[in-house]
């Protein structure tokens, strides 16, 4: 099975999960989207309504500077893998319980696993609290950490800069960062590890 085959095989799984209440609520499940063999990687919080009803991660308002800022470093949305740390929009986009982050973390661990990409960047708290604990995204943001062979740098939720306009420059900004991480990712090596304790290390 190809490595894009066990991603859809993983899609098809959440597509008919129940394991919390989201599931009766939903239009659609939103796995993710994205190459297999992505060297990027964003994961998000969870499902807006727009996401809810195309099934598709990041196509309103905070999609749209997503795919701006990409741009800026040269990157097209086709070339990364897009996913949550839920996969189904929770009601009045509250946001998840931990009962919903636990239901939904085997599905994710299991998409890096399988995409094994060099750079992770997790938009917004949630996605941020699976890597770095204790802290707070206005601290950390723009800071990579190496785990295992992948590194993941948190930055602010592209939702965050258009409800806030101040976050804004620090968001191009980390994303020059992960432009010049993902230059340098050829010299880790071949075996990221979702679990693995993080080395304490940062590139800027």
């Amino acid at each position: 099975m190809t490595a894009q085959e066990r991603l859809e095989k993983v899609a098809q799984e959440i597509s008919k999960c129940q394991k919390c209440d989201l599931a009766y609520g939903r239009t659609h499940t939103v796995p993710g989207e994205g190459p297999a063999d992505a060297r990027l990687m964003f994961v998000g919080e969870g499902p807006g309504f727009h996401e809810d009803r195309q099934g598709r991660p990041f196509v309103g308002a905070a999609g749209k500077l997503l795919e701006e800022l990409l741009g800026s470093i040269g990157l097209s949305r086709e070339e990364v893998f897009i996913a949550n740390v839920i996969k189904c929009r929770p009601p009045g986009n509250r946001d998840p319980s931990q009962e919903e982050l636990k239901a939904c973390k085997p599905y994710l661990d299991r998409q890096i696993e399988i995409i094994r990409p060099r750079v992770l960047v997790t938009l917004g708290r949630f996605s941020m609290a699976r890597y770095f604990s204790g802290t707070t995204i206005s601290r950390i943001h723009g800071q990579a950490k190496r785990f295992g062979g992948m590194w993941v740098i948190p930055v602010f939720h592209p939702a965050a800069a258009l409800h806030q306009p101040r976050y804004r420059p620090a968001l191009e900004e980390d994303f020059q960062k992960i432009a010049e991480l993902l230059e340098r990712a050829g010299e880790l090596v071949d075996e990221p590890s979702v679990e693995e304790t993080p080395q304490q290390l940062t590139l800027f």
